[in-house]
């Protein structure tokens, strides 16, 4: 990513979406016959150009229209699960509500596939293998390729603590009272007060870092993102803590000293499975003998995340490459075999972060023009309009989930 000084306007380099899609004209026929027959069956409405329509649902149904019904069906058939979302960001399909014509398929897919279809599918993804593991290098390159993309592009669609990770509601909060009560959720996991020393890892835009300074806290952040580590600098100042807080471009595994509490918002689906271990172990060394960590993580449960270790999803291609997701099961081993520490206290927020979603994806919507006018295009409105509402259908179904964790010794 580069910054016209002149205009202000961002040049933004993005994984390009495939354009041409190589003709397979059995596969598309394969793909066609299993979507029409399966989307009959659904409580949606389905359309094309020619002005067909089939499904089950009513005039209030979610409506997915076909565009381009070639396109779709090869992309389908050429790779079901980046076609689709491909197909969505072409324009090949639209929705005026994605997320909704997600969650309808995401609620169906495990009862109206066929078990033998779901089987091959599972079979497909485990011989795609993630080609990089997070090295250093690789780890901040991935970093980069999401979080430096533009901080104004972000603050379009965040609320005003540029919190983005799951916030957590009560009746009546906003989404900024929301997400400085998951902030305060996680401090008081981690046991964070006056005079206590913290370690951030994952700085974000320095939201969390701010609030345990004005608890009392000496907090030291790390981040491998410039543009975070700049921003969230400058927020720090502005908030009258940078006396508390020192934010440092580095890998957690090069961290050193000893803290009272560890902290870490929705950073282990970056840190990649084959790292797990040593990112807890690294957790256990930096805490003190009664010092306590916090977690909020993304989890899927244990069996999904063993076929999605090995799998390569649109997710990966387009918005965070050498992520994956992991299991509670698999966080309580790596803690039982790399560390002395357990899970002390668990609190779900899978519900409230489909409600974040949700605001982000209106807000970065009614915000477009400005966002196109830092340089994005059609194309990058798409892909994240599909992305916030894929991820929000995954909350929504209880395909995915988000959990605060309490580690003790």
């Amino acid at each position: 990513m580069s910054q016209d000084t002149t205009t202000g306007q961002v040049s933004v380099d993005l994984r390009p979406v495939p354009t041409a899609v190589r003709p397979a004209p059995l596969r598309a026929l394969i793909a066609r016959t299993i979507f029409v027959r399966w989307t009959r069956k659904l409580p949606i409405r389905v359309t094309d150009v020619t002005g067909r329509s089939w499904g089950t649902g009513g005039p209030e149904s979610p409506v997915l229209h076909i565009v381009n019904s070639t396109e779709v069906y090869r992309r389908l058939g050429r790779d079901a699960n980046i076609g689709f979302g491909e197909a969505f960001q072409t324009g090949a399909w639209t929705s005026p509500d994605p997320a909704a014509v997600l969650t309808t398929f995401a609620t169906h897919l495990t009862t109206r596939v066929p078990p033998r279809l779901q089987a091959l599918r599972m079979w497909a993804q485990r011989i795609k293998g993630h080609l990089e593991t997070n090295t250093h290098e690789v780890a901040k390159r991935n970093i980069e390729a999401h979080y430096d993309l533009s901080n104004e592009m972000f603050a379009t669609f965040l609320d005003e603590t540029m919190s983005y990770s799951a916030a957590w509601f009560e009746p009546g909060n906003n989404l900024e009272q929301a997400q400085l009560r998951k902030i305060d959720g996680i401090l008081d996991y981690a046991g964070v007060f006056d005079g206590t020393t913290l370690l951030e890892i994952g700085t974000g835009w320095g939201a969390l870092a701010i609030r345990a300074a004005q608890r009392g806290a000496f907090v030291t952040s790390l981040t491998l993102s410039v543009e975070q580590q700049r921003l969230a600098e400058e927020r720090i100042q502005a908030a009258g803590m940078s006396d508390r807080v020192t934010v440092l471009l580095q890998d957690y595994r090069d961290a050193q000293g000893t803290y009272d509490a560890v902290v870490s918002v929705e950073m282990i689906e970056a840190v990649g499975g084959e790292y797990w271990a040593e990112y807890f172990a690294t957790i256990d060394r930096l805490l003190n003998s009664n010092g306590r960590a916090a977690l909020q993580a993304i989890t899927m449960p244990h069996e999904r995340m063993l076929v999605s270790r090995r799998a390569y999803t649109w997710i990966n291609k387009y918005i965070f490459p050498g992520g994956l997701i992991p299991s509670e099961r698999a966080i309580e081993e790596c803690l039982r075999d790399n560390t002395h520490l357990h899970v002390a206290q668990t609190r779900e927020l899978g519900q409230d972060y489909a409600e974040t979603l949700a605001q982000w994806r209106r807000r970065f919507l009614s915000n477009w023009p400005t966002v196109e006018s830092l340089g994005f295009d059609e194309t990058f409105r798409r892909t994240w309009e599909y992305y916030l509402a894929y991820c929000e259908a995954g909350f929504r179904t209880e395909y995915i989930n988000v959990v605060q964790l309490q580690l003790t010794r």
